[in-house]
């Protein structure tokens, strides 16, 4: 438990630093968004990165039928429009899911202020190689892990994701409904719905009585070895 503890105020304290770094050396354009707005889309011209300072985004891409999939999810701290550098265009787009603050940056002027201050580099290097780790780690959990797992990792990490910004975890607000967490998931809504049903009885979550997309969490620990469980059969078998 220490040292979660002190792993959660080390990414706390790393989020602040770089929030105070970009602040000292660039020229932010701010901008409060709330529930549905787009921050980018998918297709338009890259020009900035873009640092979410409060809320949540999901990032969606259109299926080849013509739905939406989300991909990834991001919280306070991360980086966002990675994926413009290369091409010159933004490949998803960028949704607000809650009322936040976004900080954008032009790229151009990110890489002058990374040549006098060499910290800036360093932080968006990091930046990058833990989206890189996430997009891994998501793909693992989503070709490993049965449906009741995948469902536990998934809580186990917004939890562990809003414990390392200082804020509680006992009790949480999906701000996605169960079809969004399906699509993220690889999985149907009925499938989402009878996992949690199941942690539910299991004990691992409880549901709140102020509404579906509020759930109690006695104990992330229980998740963490619920997932790990999960998957020691298909290593065994790997």
């Amino acid at each position: 438990m220490q040292h979660s503890t002190d792993n959660n105020q080390t990414v706390s304290q790393r989020i602040a630093q770089t929030l105070q770094l970009l602040q000292d050396n660039l020229t932010l354009q701010r901008r409060v968004v709330r529930a549905g707005d787009r921050i980018y889309q998918s297709g338009d011209s890259f020009a900035c990165l873009h640092v979410l300072h409060s809320g949540f985004i999901k990032m969606v891409n259109l299926a080849a039928d013509g739905r939406e999939q989300v991909v990834s999810l991001h919280f306070k701290g991360d980086w966002l429009g990675f994926d413009g550098i290369a091409n010159g265009r933004y490949g998803c787009d960028a949704v607000a899911m809650d009322t936040g603050e976004v900080w954008s940056i032009r790229y151009d002027e990110l890489l002058q202020a990374c040549t006098r201050q060499p910290a800036l580099l360093g932080v968006l290097h990091e930046a990058m190689s833990r989206e890189i780790g996430r997009d891994r780690d998501s793909m693992m959990s989503l070709c490993t892990l049965p449906a009741d797992a995948r469902v536990a990792d998934f809580l186990r990490n917004w939890a562990e994701a809003l414990a390392a910004r200082g804020l509680r975890t006992d009790q949480i607000t999906l701000r996605m409904t169960r079809a969004e967490i399906g699509n993220y998931l690889g999985m149907t809504l009925e499938t989402v719905s009878r996992a949690l049903s199941r942690l539910a009885r299991g004990d691992m979550i409880r549901f709140s009585e102020k509404g579906r997309r509020d759930i109690e969490i006695p104990h992330v620990g229980a998740l963490s070895a619920f997932v790990q469980r999960s998957a020691a059969p298909a290593a065994a078998m790997h």
